[in-house]
């Protein structure tokens, strides 16, 4: 599969299989987000690899929807803000480092036909103590990890000459 198709293939999976995730994809997907680019190549990031067996209830206070731990694993892609290349103007990078660790991650794992969704919209709060984030840490995005339970959808998108501005 080349990389097109992989961006083409990738999807918000909300179900999942219970199926295992094979060890050795699940150190390529990390590689992966160990590999992304992030501002002066700080890497001033963490990645938490979170079992979901046996831990359902606590990380349904995270975020509240049951697909999220249908999966065998989340991942949590955290930023150290204080560590984080800050722009002249004061524009701190580290939500963006965070979102480029976690592309690579979902991209690596569409590749081996895993599911991911992107998850941004859950209790910070909750995240930190769950799963005991040193304070410095900020919780940027959590995505489940596992074989979809369904095919792809057909994607509907803006076409480019709506988002695209030639100058």
């Amino acid at each position: 599969m080349d990389y097109l198709d992989i961006v083409q293939r990738r999807y918000a999976c909300r179900s999942y299989l219970p199926d295992r995730v094979e060890g050795e994809k699940l150190q390529q997907v990390l590689e992966c987000g160990r590999l992304a680019p992030t501002a002066a190549n700080r890497q001033e990031i963490k990645i938490i690899v979170i079992p979901t067996a046996g831990r359902e209830k606590e990380l349904l206070k995270i975020y509240p929807r049951e697909w999220m731990v249908e999966a065998p694993y989340v991942l949590a892609v955290c930023s150290i803000p204080a560590k984080c290349w800050t722009r002249g103007d004061s524009k701190c990078y580290s939500d963006v480092d965070a979102a480029i660790v976690m592309d690579h991650m979902i991209t690596a794992a569409t590749a081996f036909e895993l599911g991911t969704c992107w998850v941004a919209n859950f209790d910070p709060v909750a995240a930190r103590e769950i799963l005991q984030l040193d304070p410095s840490w900020e919780p940027v995005v959590l995505s489940p990890l596992g074989y979809p339970r369904h095919p792809a959808p057909t994607k509907t998108r803006k076409p480019l000459e709506e988002i695209v501005i030639y100058k």
